[in-house]
């Protein structure tokens, strides 16, 4: 055959054999086990029977700043417990750390310290909140038509039957009613009440519409196991709603009650079972934000949901020197899917009173949602939203209509929700160049920027 006739051949390519990866690259899949906690001091002679129940835990959670504090002595400097007392003093939460989380957070390096700086604010590092900032940023009381529902999306609703959780994170974007009052916020109180459950369930029963309940509060692990029944039941027996999310922080902050509190796991899996037997939908939503947040402990409490059928999805919060990495975000959502937790949503960081130094860039979130997305399967593949200011609700983060990333204004539309109007989500201002801080000092700049770059939204809506 000649040497033209080859040329013209079709030639096979080689298979290129994928290298092994790095051992690095599988670190997600080292959970912390063993006798952690025992490196505090008020801990050191907790075994692991003990710190394992759920009862032990809830009655040694911290709810004062100077029980706290105390529990640092030895720990962290005199200058340290200082800031965090300022901290406390000026954040819109109250105190609440289970001895598991407190136990989680390197105190060797309290300043930096990812989960020290979700739950225990310092002055120091407090930031001014951004002057479009409102306490319900997300106007969940204006989206309310009996207090504790919240009816934003056509055919799903927010029920909030209580307004305790397990810890309270600084950054709750219901810190408008959520915990204790503050020296700096009056909550609106939504406490446990027969009578105002009444009224919800009244509400969602008149409305073929909704298909979809979301319990919340507060947060379900709060909820007694016989309430976990009563909520369940009531929703499932209503022919309209077809699936019920229970939400709730606890498996991040006190994993044990689901390994030792048989009671309450065990009215979940009844009500997990009872809606598949009527072929709806019963799930359990939970809040991991951190990869260092999920433990032996966590993976453990995790295969026992799973052993039981009940379907576990995870929502973080975008938070500065938290998770606003790719390798973090990435590490994060790679050991989800490790411990059978199904990576939901990543939210960018609402604009919350008193956690400003938390927020990060609309762009910061792009940027790392391009990094994560092919790390692992779609299936375990976060979407990355805002959630609009004002009600337009949860947003996928590409979806503007515009971002002016010079002054921080992004716009976004929600047709399916409030068609024709435009939401406004902000850049933290620290982030932005010192033209634009001295811009958004005067208060008279402020509706020159919002006019344009709602003139510039408008010109791309559809």
């Amino acid at each position: 055959m000649s040497t033209a006739v080859l040329n013209l051949l079709p030639t096979v390519p080689v298979p290129a054999i994928k290298p092994p990866v790095e051992a690095t690259s599988l670190t997600y899949r080292d959970l912390e086990r063993g006798p952690f906690w025992q490196k505090i001091p008020a801990y050191r002679e907790v075994d692991e029977k003990q710190f394992l129940d759920h009862s032990w835990q809830a009655k040694h959670t911290i709810t004062n700043i100077a029980k706290l504090l105390k529990a640092l002595e030895g720990l962290v400097s005199p200058a340290f417990i200082a800031d965090a007392e300022e901290g406390f003093k000026r954040a819109p939460m109250s105190v609440r750390v289970s001895p598991y989380l407190l136990s989680l957070i390197d105190w060797n390096d309290p300043y930096g310290d990812p989960l020290r700086i979700q739950f225990v604010p310092v002055a120091s590092r407090l930031l001014p909140d951004h002057p479009k900032l409102d306490l319900d940023s997300l106007h969940e009381q204006q989206d309310a038509p009996v207090p504790g529902l919240t009816h934003r999306y056509p055919d799903k609703a927010l029920f909030l039957p209580l307004d305790t959780c397990p810890v309270y994170c600084r950054f709750c974007t219901r810190s408008y009613a959520i915990g204790l009052d503050t020296e700096g916020v009056e909550k609106v109180h939504l406490r446990a009440n027969d009578e105002r459950w009444r009224k919800a369930y009244e509400y969602i029963a008149s409305r073929p519409e909704l298909e979809d309940i979301v319990i919340s509060g507060g947060d379900a692990y709060q909820l007694r196991a016989q309430q976990i029944e009563d909520i369940g039941m009531t929703l499932l027996a209503m022919p309209n709603v077809r699936r019920l999310r229970f939400a709730t922080k606890g498996p991040a902050v006190m994993p044990m009650k689901i390994l030792t509190d048989d009671a309450w796991t065990d009215a979940l899996t009844k009500v997990v079972e009872k809606g598949r037997a009527l072929h709806k939908e019963v799930v359990l939503h939970t809040h991991f934000n951190h990869p260092r947040e999920i433990t032996g402990i966590t993976q453990d409490a995790m295969n026992k949901l799973m052993e039981r059928g009940i379907t576990v999805r995870n929502q973080s919060v975008l938070q500065r020197r938290v998770n606003d990495t790719p390798e973090i975000m990435t590490q994060l959502v790679k050991r989800l899917g490790h411990v059978n937790v199904h990576p939901y949503y990543v939210y960018v960081h609402d604009l919350v009173k008193g956690v400003e130094d938390l927020r990060t860039t609309l762009d910061t979130a792009l940027y790392i949602e391009k990094h994560v997305r092919g790390a692992t399967a779609g299936f375990n593949t976060p979407i990355f939203v805002v959630d609009a200011p004002g009600g337009g609700g949860k947003r996928d983060a590409h979806s503007y209509e515009y971002y002016d990333r010079e002054s921080g204004i992004s716009v976004y539309s929600a047709p399916a929700v409030k068609a024709g109007q435009l939401f406004l989500y902000y850049d933290p201002l620290d982030q932005l160049s010192d033209t634009m801080r001295r811009r958004w000092a005067d208060p008279a700049e402020h509706e020159v920027m919002i006019r344009l770059a709602l003139a510039k939204a408008r010109e791309h809506v559809r």
